[in-house]
């Protein structure tokens, strides 16, 4: 940022730059990838109807004329049943660890149940202290200076903000008990309801984390919107485009590698004389007999995913791109940890 931005600043002419880190938090399946999609305007996350889509804790960059929020993805906090599911959970924690703002997604649709409990006691333990009943020594004393507010009440180090998704399912009535109980479920900074399907209030979640942002420098060039590579933004389009093709079908072991992409005139790969890059693409399964699932009658499956991510593909290499994917098996990989290690888990 420049220096006359700055003096604009100082001076009171203009907004103070807002900037940091917004941890994304929720059980699987709440919306967390449609919301950050959603606020990018663009996919950087893959959405999906399936539980546990997310691995990664992906950050996609929302620039304003005053503001930047990184928003991280973190993958669904659950109770681990493999390897893989608890590495998940340490990407939660990796991502988690030096936020400045969470946005808890609780769905308009649902019950507050167990796994949103069990993320809220989490987060309490990383970003909030409990206001004691004073009994420190002059306990009644430090009682009076208290508000009855604050008496046993957990005191935020970051602003916790309560998106509730999905309000289209919701009549007017039921939405506004649903969000009278959310926000009596946690001492939240706000709550805000949005349907990031329908791009209903997602203004208002974009206005609610920017203010209450804390002031800070611009990190990331205005077009940037996302940190993750292209070899991962692909990896994580083709995974989401097999999970919309297949449905019930695919099975949850699916993990994809792009392996290179080679561009015109800086390879020496045969495949990029006729102008276009070339993606390399390996897609794993974990048994024999998910193969045939994943290819498809006629290989009818990876020519609809190739069909469907031409565009998306193109976008992200910056050029006419070809794919090339190619079904491996990685037996139980998900509970092999050198396996895991190869496929960026």
């Amino acid at each position: 940022m420049t220096d006359s931005n700055n003096n604009e600043q100082q001076s009171g002419s203009k907004e103070p730059y807002r900037s940091g880190f917004v941890a994304v938090v929720g059980r699987p399946n709440v919306g967390k990838s449609t919301l950050i999609n959603s606020l990018i305007g663009t996919q950087v996350a893959i959405a999906s109807s399936r539980p546990e889509t997310t691995r990664k804790a992906i950050r996609g960059i929302l620039t304003t004329d005053n503001a930047q929020l990184v928003l991280v993805d973190t993958p669904g906090i659950h109770r681990p049943r493999t390897l893989l599911g608890q590495r998940l959970n340490d990407v939660v924690d990796e991502s988690l660890s030096d936020v400045d703002e969470i946005a808890f997604l609780l769905p308009a649709d649902q019950e507050i149940g167990p796994g949103d409990k069990r993320i809220l006691s989490r987060l309490r333990s990383e970003f909030a202290r409990k206001v004691d009943s004073g009994k420190n020594g002059n306990g009644s004393q430090n009682n009076k200076q208290k508000s009855d507010h604050e008496q046993g009440k957990f005191v935020w180090k970051v602003p916790l903000i309560a998106i509730v998704t999905k309000i289209d399912e919701l009549n007017r009535q039921e939405l506004m008990a649903k969000l009278i109980e959310i926000s009596q479920f946690a001492d939240f900074t706000d709550v805000v309801p949005v349907s990031a399907l329908e791009r209903d209030n997602v203004a208002e979640v974009k206005r609610v984390l920017i203010e209450n942002m804390p002031e800070g420098p611009q990190m990331y060039p205005d077009d940037q919107i996302t940190e993750e590579k292209p070899e991962d933004t692909i990896a994580e389009l083709v995974r989401g485009a097999f999970l919309e093709e297949l449905d019930d079908e695919l099975p949850h072991s699916l993990a994809v590698v792009v392996d290179s992409i080679d561009r015109p005139g800086e390879s020496d790969n045969p495949e990029t004389e006729d102008g276009k890059a070339h993606v390399m693409v390996s897609i794993y399964v974990e048994r024999d007999s998910q193969k045939p699932i994943i290819i498809g009658h006629r290989a009818e499956h990876l020519v609809q995913v190739k069909k469907r991510l031409r565009t998306a593909v193109n976008r992200i290499v910056g050029q006419k791109s070809k794919l090339d994917l190619h079904v491996k098996v990685a037996k139980g990989w998900q509970s092999d940890p050198k396996q895991l290690e190869r496929l960026g888990f």
